[in-house]
């Protein structure tokens, strides 16, 4: 047990936040608010209910815990881990503060559903067990990308294209479920986004300057062929 607590004890750095994350959130979910301010847009009255959504929205969680199993016993790499887990922390440290100093809430869920199936009676569970309140940013949206930003610069993953195309896949449907299940508003979606341009920029610097620097060498190569 020793060797095995030696030799993961980076996970203990996720795994410790997690536990304050969490008592955190409990608190601000239930500590007595006067007033909320109500996040909406005229595009949250666009985009209709869709209760299928419910089953990417749902993925985010083993999507979230597998990616961090992976990074913690499986990746040898462990500063590609301290990315993940760095940029992980400062996102939902930023929510908490957010969500203290700015009580936020929606008031876009539906009252009656188009339908009844499995899928809005998974969405009714939904409701009943998560309050429309702190929404501002969107974690599913952040936490989503970041996840998906680690697995694209992952050195180990560099030619994995299907689990790479997989994971854009089910980061853009979360994204897509957080709005067509009126768990989120479009306001929400872009304050994610942007934090976690935000982290990319902060923790994978490297890759941002390759990239720069490509750019720079196409530009140069395409000038002197003009020449």
């Amino acid at each position: 047990m020793k060797r095995f607590i030696s030799k993961y004890r980076h996970g203990l750095v996720i795994a410790v936040y997690s536990i304050i994350y969490i008592l955190l959130f409990s608190y601000l979910e239930h500590r007595p608010v006067h007033s909320y301010h109500i996040v909406h847009t005229v595009f949250d009255d666009w985009i209709p209910f869709c209760e299928f959504f419910i089953v990417p929205y749902m993925l985010w969680f083993p999507y979230m815990i597998l990616a961090v199993i992976y990074f913690i016993f499986f990746n040898k790499n462990k500063h590609e881990y301290y990315q993940l887990a760095f940029n992980l922390m400062m996102g939902m440290t930023v929510f908490l503060i957010v969500s203290y100093v700015y009580p936020n809430a929606q008031h876009i869920r539906p009252t009656e559903f188009p339908r009844d199936n499995i899928f809005t009676d998974i969405v009714k569970w939904l409701y009943s067990t998560d309050t429309p309140t702190n929404i501002l940013p969107s974690i599913h949206v952040f936490n989503s990308l970041a996840i998906h930003m680690s697995l694209t610069n992952c050195e180990a993953l560099r030619n994995k294209k299907l689990i790479k195309a997989a994971s854009f896949t089910l980061t853009a449907l979360i994204i897509m479920s957080t709005m067509f299940l009126k768990q989120h508003s479009v306001i929400d979606v872009c304050m994610g986004a942007t934090l976690a341009l935000f982290g990319f920029l902060v923790f994978y610097p490297r890759r941002v300057s390759v990239a720069s620097e490509s750019v720079c060498f196409r530009e140069v190569k395409r000038k002197k062929s003009e020449n």
